[in-house]
């Protein structure tokens, strides 16, 4: 099973252990959902009317990102701006913020009396209603339209120079430099983009729960909130957590399917990428490209802060202690997903079968936080009040969800550490925690606080399973939020936002730069 000489040592020993504690965590909510509704899936016409929707916002919202995404991914690959820097980290910023922040922020500034609106309002124009299908598209493109330009634009940096040039001492034209260069790195690069993107929109819940939630605009996700909030109907929550996570295997897999796709321009000397950058034409679309992403990204964010920085002072006690309990819970889940990512990646690196081993931290990728809560709460209801569970259910699933982010940032490094440091520590004889903290450590130490940083914005930013069974004194800083917004205190959720955001980016910068300062 090893692929070295020596034996499996107490660290890999202990990564497999923590490899079946998240298999056991991960299935057996899944084996309870399947049990209850075990007797048919009985559905409503409702609840197909909410498979369709979730399937046509997907698509919707997965098409119309990757549409923008390649001219801008493009765009970004091929001019040199002042800023550009900034640019592309500002492209990595939606996937860490949370999402009823971003919400809130979309609201605001493209709503119907949003800033867009009272600009448009004395030329006679306005703004559409933003709720129903076209803000569930909207948000999403938000969210995914960065992720998707990153990946592609990773894509078109691993293009070799010598290709480039190798193309312009040809003479290739547009057409045919398109045909046989960029061409070959869309095909490469959209077709598990997709898979990702479509299996993040069908798995959404806090944007169904804010912008649609209308008899035509609800989700998977959303019905299974109302099935198991409203009406507290067990087997149709079940049957419907049981069809989402069918759905999220099948997409999963598909995704696992083009997880390393090939490179199909082949490898270069690693010079610096120059793109041919046509005309002024092409210039002036490229730049207005950049511009419009940038408004589009960097508009929400700036009107969460304006509008709520006033009242920040104003905020009722509940929304402190809601915002020191989401710190605590997320330091928590941080903690526990990064050691089960260290002990599971120190496996990793001692195994043939690591590749199969991986998938099975994806499960919790691929399978919805709500179905997870339900099937906890299935479990847990016979023995105990599902209730005074609620936050350490929270807490273990968000470090499932986030446990492969950690691990793909992780793995990279670790398996670098190994090949350069193995053979020097097993000649000084460092075994165990030993060798780790004195081989391998100083190493990843970086990755680590990235993937740190990442588990504990996901985390402070999460409105899944604490929706389904918190009790009313102990929710968290986003479920407080949504509360205040029901309840029509906007000014009091604008402040609240305000704090969720900076706590947010501060876990994630403090995590992320701590990694570089003692590295």
């Amino acid at each position: 099973m090893a692929d070295r000489p020596q034996p499996l040592g107490v660290m890999a020993w202990a990564g497999m252990g923590a490899l079946a504690v998240v298999l056991a965590l991960t299935l057996s909510p899944v084996i309870a959902i399947a049990a209850l509704g075990r007797d048919g899936f009985d559905l409503r016409p409702t609840d197909w009317a909410a498979i369709r929707f979730t399937l046509v916002q997907a698509l919707l919202s997965t098409v119309l990102s990757l549409a923008m995404a390649v001219p801008l991914a493009r765009a970004v690959a091929r001019r040199t701006f002042w800023g550009r820097r900034l640019f592309v980290a500002l492209m990595g910023a939606p996937f860490i913020l949370p999402v009823i922040v971003a919400v809130f922020g979309l609201i605001s500034a493209f709503g119907h009396n949003g800033l867009i609106a009272q600009i448009l309002r004395p030329f006679g124009m306005g703004m559409p209603e933003i709720y129903g299908l076209h803000g569930v598209v909207l948000a999403h493109m938000f969210f995914n339209l960065p992720l998707a330009a990153r990946l592609i634009l990773q894509a078109w940096q691993d293009v070799p120079q010598e290709r480039v040039r190798l193309a312009q001492s040809l003479g290739l034209g547009r057409a045919a430099f398109f045909r046989h260069i960029e061409w070959q790195i869309l095909r490469n690069t959209l077709p598990p983009a997709f898979v990702i993107i479509f299996l993040l929109c069908c798995s959404s819940f806090a944007v169904a729960l804010i912008l649609g939630g209308g008899p035509r605009a609800t989700t998977i996700e959303l019905a299974i909130y109302q099935a198991f909030r409203f009406e507290f109907d067990l087997g149709r929550a079940a049957s419907l957590a049981a069809i989402q996570a069918l759905l999220c295997l099948f997409l999963g897999g598909i995704a696992l399917r083009w997880t390393h796709p090939r490179n199909p321009l082949g490898t270069g000397l690693d010079r610096p990428l120059a793109l041919p950058r046509g005309g002024r034409v092409a210039a002036a679309f490229d730049g207005l490209v950049i511009i419009l992403a940038g408004l589009f990204l960097i508009l929400p964010l700036t009107r969460i802060v304006w509008l709520g920085l006033p009242h920040l002072m104003d905020l009722p006690n509940q929304v402190w202690e809601a915002a020191l309990r989401s710190l605590v819970m997320a330091l928590c889940s941080t903690a526990l997903c990064v050691c089960l990512s260290l002990f599971i990646a120190l496996a990793l690196i001692r195994l043939k079968s690591a590749p199969y081993l991986e998938a099975i931290c994806l499960l919790a990728l691929v399978i919805s936080p709500l179905a997870l809560g339900t099937g906890w709460f299935l479990m847990l209801r016979p023995i105990t009040n599902p209730i005074s569970w609620a936050l350490p259910v929270t807490v273990l699933v968000n470090a499932l969800m986030a446990l492969p982010f950690v691990l793909r940032a992780l793995l990279p490094a670790l398996r670098e550490a190994d090949a350069s440091q193995a053979r020097l520590a097993m000649a000084l004889g460092l075994k165990g925690w030993q060798r780790v903290r004195h081989a391998y450590l100083p190493r990843v130490i970086r990755p680590l606080g990235f993937g740190a940083g990442l588990a504990a914005a996901l985390s402070m930013g999460d409105l899944g399973v604490i929706a389904l069974f918190a009790a009313p004194d102990h929710g968290t800083l986003p479920l407080e939020m949504m509360r205040l917004m029901g309840a029509y205190r906007m000014q009091e959720a604008q402040g609240a936002a305000t704090v969720l955001l900076g706590l947010s980016l501060s876990v994630y910068w403090i995590f992320d730069r701590g990694g570089h300062i003692y590295a």
